[in-house]
């Protein structure tokens, strides 16, 4: 064991570090680890820092593997030692953050590791928008592409806990599920300590040698407007060389690691975007319109009273023209979780939720990607409110609305994305059904809707009219101005709000499509509606359809007795889309139209009748129906009509098994065994005597049509009709075949047992009752082929 006490060099300590990594247990090694945090100082422990960290996570190459913290789940016995270990609040390893922070040493990231957008920009030299690069980089001889971030212990501790997830590594277990992961337990418990729900950010517990733990360096609060080059044609190519410092906030303290926390997940995680649509994101232009317009409203000699919860925003956005600095941020009266997300999320998260929204595919695993919009957009539900017999209901309201108009890209035009997906979408699937109900439930609140509606007339609200609305230096009404006047000024901060959350996610020419609009409602009345009315009925049916064929089976279905098919349910259903799941698919759809309703404001009455008309239909067989196709050379081919209504369930093919008949999986009531030796005695005889079979089965007279009774398939003319099947396939399917397999069934083969032994009972020998139905069978099909015509035809 190392004896910590004795102080080494530190090439000696990181060289009996590096050696009992592989000679000790984990919790050895932390055991060790924790004595040399305590009693060494942090110039020897800056040194082993480093490796230390790429141990924990792992090289950003992904050649160390370090901890494995993502495969390590709460039932292996080194999960423990690695969470507390790595506790946010007590642990040994922020303790060493905490210590190294205090002596402001740096280290350095290669750009090369940064997200592909912020990479490019930076070797192009263009300074990021985000304030996490500024006072950053270090500028090698060599030139640009070997740029380096130099970070403080803190962030570069950040970087490496976030880039760990992103790191390419060896493909995970099939058993693996994320939330039993020691990584992902830890993310959010850094997230609940260093940006709490409520309350502020608690102080470190730990303290270096002065009793306080440092802020990092002052960095830019903003890129000079020398530096976007106003005056100059270049832009935006100089002002990576300056990267101006401002004076330190002492509230800085308070929140500085909240932010770097928060920056560093979503620049690693949130960048599903092209370069091109990362600079227009930080176009100069855009953002000096913005911030010449929020200077001339802040400007005015007199601010009126604003309404409670709302004058604190509006410094806070007059205050974010480039990104203020963070030390801004503690003097504001806000909570501070809205002002780091609005700051720092919501652009990126909105990009990668577009993303996401139009990539996924289109089946249940969406629904972590639908949880983490749905949280985003009713915020209001973490809040962790305590119960108050008289809240105040006005503030209430006036922070929820806040909150829709300055996210309400979030709520309109991913709702429409979300419509789009809808609608290509399996809604019989439970799974899928509830993530419609889900967002119908969520949209569905309590004047939510009016919120949203409201936002998207302020936004719409001219420009020239807002000019005209203004009254001159908007007085207070105890310096001779009106009420009116301050609403009104509390009205044009609305719209402005509204206009720069949009401009600034979309660009100022952005052709904006209103949720609430005219034809977003008739796609909602007339084809979402519609379809998961269809799904509902169709659920109903295959639930239906399930609950009589579970009464009918008996126990000689074991036998072969019942259908044939390999499964009992519709053509397309999942397993788990019987029985209950079903009825949930159902319920789920049924409850997801009364919302939809309540959201548009549909009539009711109409949807009842829709609801009623297409039961009908279906009921009048229109489900029987083929899908919607066109005859090709091969066979049938489905039209875009018809995929939606496979996909709604209107309509279904007849599914057969298309390949060679001989070759079709072996049943439960089948012996694998005798399957495969008919098998073998069928193909030596087709293939010995085939030509002879085709030549008989080619006669026009009676013992042609007797041949092809015995050995072709009559209903291969039927399947081809009523299936997409390809006609090549099916040609070389109904070439005349000797098949033994119906002898291979456990039914037929009691059969046969039982006829052996009433033919014993009778005094018949085993080659007298073969011969006998030998001579029954020769009957049947001679009868058959004689009369078989006119039976069908009656």
């Amino acid at each position: 064991c190392m004896a910590a006490p004795t102080l080494q060099q530190p090439s000696f300590l990181l060289a009996n570090l590096k050696a009992d990594s592989t000679t000790k247990t984990l919790l050895q090694r932390c055991q060790d680890l924790v004595k040399i945090i305590d009693e060494y100082p942090a110039k020897e422990l800056h040194s082993i820092f480093p490796w230390l960290v790429e141990s924990v996570f792992g090289s950003l190459d992904g050649i160390i593997a370090g901890w494995n913290l993502r495969l390590l789940h709460s039932r292996s016995h080194e999960y423990n030692t690695a969470m507390e270990f790595l506790n946010p609040r007590y642990g040994p390893m922020m303790k060493l953050v905490y210590k190294l922070q205090a002596e402001e040493y740096k280290y350095e990231i290669p750009v090369n590791y940064l997200p592909g957008p912020v990479k490019a920009c930076i070797q192009e030299g263009v300074l990021p928008d985000c304030p996490l690069f500024h006072n950053k980089l270090q500028f090698p001889l060599s030139g640009l592409l070997t740029l380096n971030l130099a970070l403080n212990p803190f962030e570069f501790f950040m970087f490496n806990f976030a880039y760990c997830l992103i790191t390419p590594k060896v493909s995970l277990p099939k058993s693996y599920h994320s939330t039993d992961s020691a990584y992902f337990v830890l993310v959010d418990t850094y997230l609940k300590y260093f940006l709490p729900s409520e309350g502020s950010v608690p102080p470190s517990p730990f303290s270096d040698s002065r009793g306080s733990v440092t802020a990092p360096s002052p960095r830019s609060s903003t890129v000079s407007f020398a530096g976007y080059g106003v005056h100059s044609p270049s832009l935006l190519k100089h002002h990576i060389f300056h990267q101006p410092s401002v004076n330190a906030d002492p509230a800085a303290q308070e929140i500085w690691r909240s932010e770097t926390l928060l920056q560093m997940f979503v620049e690693i995680w949130l960048h599903h975007y092209s370069l091109e649509m990362y600079q227009k994101l930080q176009s100069p232009q855009v953002k000096l319109a913005l911030l010449q317009y929020r200077l001339s409203m802040s400007s005015m000699p007199c601010q009126p009273h604003a309404p409670p919860g709302s004058g604190t925003l509006h410094t806070y956005q007059v205050l974010l023209p480039f990104h203020s600095p963070p030390p801004l941020w503690g003097l504001l009266e806000v909570n501070l979780n809205e002002v780091v997300v609005q700051r720092f999320v919501q652009q990126k998260l909105y990009l990668f939720l577009q993303h996401c929204f139009g990539h996924w595919p289109l089946d249940a695993s969406f629904r972590a990607v639908l949880e983490t919009w749905l949280s985003y957009i009713q915020p209001w539900r973490y809040t962790g409110e305590k119960p108050n017999p008289q809240p105040d209901q006005n503030r209430t309201y006036s922070n929820r609305e806040s909150f829709v108009q300055e996210n309400l890209l979030m709520y309109t035009k991913l709702f429409q994305v979300f419509l789009n997906r809808t609608v290509r979408t399996d809604l019989v699937n439970a799974k899928n059904a509830l993530m419609v109900f889900r967002v119908a439930k969520v949209f569905a609140q309590p004047n939510l809707a009016e919120m949203i509606q409201k936002g998207e007339q302020l936004f719409l609200e001219p420009e020239h009219v807002l000019h005209h609305r203004q009254p001159r230096g908007y007085l207070t009404p105890s310096q001779g101005g009106s009420f009116l006047s301050s609403r009104q000024r509390v009205m044009t901060d609305m719209v402005f709000r509204v206009k720069s959350h949009v401009y600034a996610l979309e660009g100022q020419d952005c052709q904006y499509k209103q949720m609430f609009g005219t034809e977003l409602r008739g796609a909602v009345s007339q084809r979402l509606i519609q379809i998961i009315a269809q799904a509902r009925q169709t659920a109903k049916r295959i639930s239906d359809h399930s609950s009589e064929v579970a009464a009918n089976k008996s126990f000689m279905s074991w036998f072969g007795m019942g259908s044939s098919e390999l499964n009992n349910t519709f053509p397309g259903a999942e397993p788990e889309e019987s029985g209950e799941c079903l009825k949930k698919t159902h319920e789920f759809l049924d409850r997801a139209l009364e919302n939809l309703c309540q959201i548009f404001k549909l009539n009711q009455g109409q949807l009842t009748q829709l609801i009623s008309n297409l039961g009908s239909s279906q009921d009048d067989g229109n489900c029987k129906q083929l899908p919607d196709c066109i005859q090709g050379e091969n066979g049938l081919i489905l039209t875009d009509l018809g995929r939606r209504q496979i996909l709604s369930g209107l309509r279904k093919f007849d599914i057969h098994y298309q390949g060679d008949p001989e070759l079709q999986p072996i049943r439960s009531y089948e012996n694998a065994l005798l399957v495969r030796l008919f098998y073998r005695i069928s193909s030596l005889v087709n293939e010995r005597f085939g030509g002879h079979m085709n030549a008989l089965c080619s006669r026009p007279d009676f013992l042609g049509r007797l041949g092809r009774h015995y050995l072709a398939d009559p209903d291969s003319t039927a399947k081809l009709k009523q299936s997409p099947l390809s006609r090549r396939t099916l040609e070389r399917n109904r070439q005349p075949r000797v098949s033994l397999r119906p002898l291979a069934s456990y039914r037929t083969i009691l059969l046969l047992l039982l006829f052996y032994v009433l033919g014993a009972l009778l005094s018949f020998g085993p080659v007298s009752s073969t011969l006998l139905i030998l001579t029954g069978g020769f009957l049947y099909g001679l009868l058959m082929t004689l009369f078989g015509d006119k039976l069908k035809t009656h």
